[in-house]
């Protein structure tokens, strides 16, 4: 399958996610009956959010230009190959 190039599917793909995390937090929201969960959810949501943004923007604009990943797991590989070359230098 190619890329999604289509932007009203895009912007749906974006709507689908947004439904899929308030129906989630509604759900967990529902279970416990809890104000206090109520606010994790949201805090996880957030925090979630700001590192997703760390990972895929400020380590490319503000750390490291050339670090060049599609996804956690490659920048995870990516990570450790750029350490294990560092060490074998020394």
């Amino acid at each position: 399958m190619g890329d999604l190039k289509s932007k009203k599917l895009i912007v749906l793909k974006g709507f689908f996610f947004f439904l899929i995390i308030l129906l989630s937090m509604a759900l967990i929201i529902i279970e416990s009956k809890k104000i206090s969960v109520f606010i994790l959810c949201l805090v996880l949501a957030w925090a979630s959010a700001r590192f997703y943004y760390f990972l895929f923007y400020v380590l490319h604009q503000y750390v490291d230009h050339e670090l060049k990943y599609t996804g956690i797991v490659h920048l995870i590989t990516v990570l450790f190959k750029n350490i294990s070359k560092k060490n074998e230098k020394k």
